[in-house]
């Protein structure tokens, strides 16, 4: 019973100091025109009255405010039982509101101070993580730059892969894989490796390192990373097609193919250069690898350049 009683007060009086003070001052303040329409209401001869005094609401109105700030002057005095019980009410009501209010700036203060104190510590920690993410915003910006250049080497056929303007199309065509066993020719790779194997291992360098990102740095922080670095390395660990791409062409084909490297090499070029139908290709077929690389590369290079806009504009901050 007493534990029942004691948890309704206490949240009683945490409603209470929920209320802003402002609520609390207008009602005090409130209250004195109603009670001074009340004293005006009472029958004649309840109050003492000094003589010369007036008993419009004017009046009326002085003695509630007089009476609720608890002044109590003496000039206007309760004589009988309801203006005695009125005014004794008023008081109640006035010390009540009043401690209501002092409360509740209580509370608004106390409040206040945490807020700060978390805004404080929030802007301590987003100090120390941007901190973090500017030492490993070169390195980062370093694997995004070489993924891109590798997107352009493979989705550029090798006749084309020295314009001066070398930068990737987001609109390139299936067609444009058609070299993806050639070397890269990439000013700073100098292997003869086919481009699509150097094209994987920059994927899973940067994939590690978006991963890396994710685990030393609070990207709740920036919300514009989150997404592309979350989505970048699922989309990466959920490439299937990988060990098959990175060996040479003979993995494409069925296990029994006579086929040498080279040849099938060649006939997988054509097949992709000649397409000519639509970008479904039956599992296991020697194009369904090179399908899933060409989805691979629109949706990574597209996360690739937004993360490079954001963490250029980052690192200018």
């Amino acid at each position: 019973m007493l534990h029942t009683l004691s948890n309704k007060i206490r949240h009683f009086f945490h409603v209470v100091s929920n209320i802003r003070p402002i609520v609390w001052i207008i009602t005090y303040i409130c209250l004195t025109p109603v009670f001074a329409l009340i004293y005006w209401a009472l029958p004649d001869g309840q109050f003492r009255i000094p003589d010369g005094a007036g008993t419009d609401f004017g009046s009326w109105l002085y003695y509630s405010i007089v009476t609720i700030t608890t002044l109590g002057f003496g000039d206007y005095t309760p004589a009988h039982g309801w203006a005695q019980a009125v005014t004794a009410i008023e008081v109640m009501c006035g010390l009540v509101f009043l401690g209501f209010f002092l409360n509740a700036v209580g509370s608004m203060k106390s409040e206040i101070d945490v807020e700060s104190e978390v805004e404080k510590q929030r802007q301590v920690h987003f100090k120390m993580e941007k901190e973090k993410l500017m030492k490993i915003i070169p390195g980062l910006m370093h694997n995004l730059n070489n993924f891109l250049a590798y997107c352009y080497a493979l989705t550029t056929p090798i006749a084309e892969r020295n314009k001066e303007d070398a930068r990737y199309n987001p609109d390139f065509t299936f067609n444009d894989l058609s070299d993806l066993f050639k070397p890269s020719g990439l000013a700073f790779d100098g292997s003869s490796l086919p481009v699509v194997g150097r094209f994987m291992k920059s994927a899973s360098q940067t994939s590690l390192m978006l991963d890396s990102l994710q685990q030393r740095v609070d990207l709740t922080l920036w919300p514009e990373l989150v997404d592309d670095c979350f989505a970048f390395v699922a989309d990466y660990q959920m490439f299937s097609s990988e060990d098959v791409l990175t060996k040479n062409a003979t993995a494409l084909l069925p296990a029994d193919s006579p086929l040498t490297a080279e040849v099938a090499e060649s006939k997988i070029s054509k097949e992709i250069a000649g397409w000519t139908g639509p970008l479904e290709f039956a599992h296991n077929s020697e194009m369904q690898a090179i399908g899933e690389l060409y989805y691979f590369i629109k949706e990574n290079a597209r996360i690739a350049l937004n993360l490079e806009q954001v963490l250029t504009k980052l690192s200018a901050q």
